[in-house]
């Protein structure tokens, strides 16, 4: 006899997955998939680092934003965990000491990795849309581009496609040069 329907996935299907996984549930389906390699991270990492300066401490920036790594979105059935988000500050003037977010961010940022490609740039921006996020950032540490969207509710604009060592001003972040080519340096350099 073949399967009956498959059963939504729940949150407690997701605090059962082992610590090295990440998980999501996206349309009532559980993802799972083990931590990403590091130039993911890398890049994640420095992405957060150029934009806090001066978009959430407000040095040489206009400050405003509150960043967080990884934060657990819970938007109805859907769970989804972006790389990064921001959040402007009149939208949410205190961070909450909570384990999850129901407000959605002002933007998010999705690294892109081989098994995450089409699930960031499809599943997860239908319902980035759905949920008023109004910029999405795609950022591919491999071919080293960074898509830039402005949404509108309904659908995705996008606003630039950038890419190697180009030096870049991208909404909502463009009071800042983000020089892109320190996104995907591997090796250190001397201050």
């Amino acid at each position: 006899m073949g399967e009956g329907p498959k059963r939504p996935a729940t949150y407690e299907d997701l605090v059962a997955l082992p610590e090295n996984m990440v998980g999501q549930i996206v349309d009532g389906e559980l993802i799972a998939l083990p931590r990403p390699a590091s130039a993911h991270g890398r890049a994640s990492s420095r992405l957060g680092g150029e934009l806090y300066g001066a978009f959430e401490r407000g040095r040489a920036g206009p400050g405003g934003w509150v960043f967080i790594d990884e934060p657990e979105l819970h938007f109805g059935r859907d769970v989804l965990v972006p790389d990064l988000a921001g959040w402007r500050w009149e939208r949410m003037p205190e961070t909450p000491n909570a384990p999850f977010f129901t407000l959605a961010p002002d933007w998010v940022c999705e690294v892109l990795s081989p098994s995450t490609t089409t699930l960031d740039r499809v599943r997860k921006k239908r319902i980035y849309a759905r949920e008023g996020v109004k910029y999405v950032w795609l950022i591919d540490p491999e071919a080293r581009t960074l898509e830039a969207y402005l949404g509108d509710g309904r659908q995705w604009v996008e606003l630039g496609t950038y890419s190697g060592n180009e030096r870049v001003r991208v909404a909502p972040f463009e009071a800042l040069e983000l020089e892109l080519g320190v996104l995907w340096l591997s090796e250190r350099k001397a201050p």
